[in-house]
């Protein structure tokens, strides 16, 4: 019986999305650079469990 794609990256998928992003120090740096960019209502920062920078994320 074949198996179901799954719906989570995989590891190696992970790590690449997570490489493309932009990395801050903490959760009030990512959202202040949502601010200055004008989208902070349509972000949200969350600690990357990859990396464990910031990264911010669409809504």
């Amino acid at each position: 019986m074949p198996k179901h794609p799954s719906k989570r990256p995989v590891s190696d998928e992970r790590q690449r999305a997570c490489s493309r992003k932009r990395r801050y120090r903490s959760q009030g740096d990512a959202l202040d650079a949502a601010l200055l960019a004008g989208v902070e209502r349509q972000r949200v920062a969350y600690r990357c469990p990859l990396c464990g920078h910031w990264h911010l994320s669409s809504v």
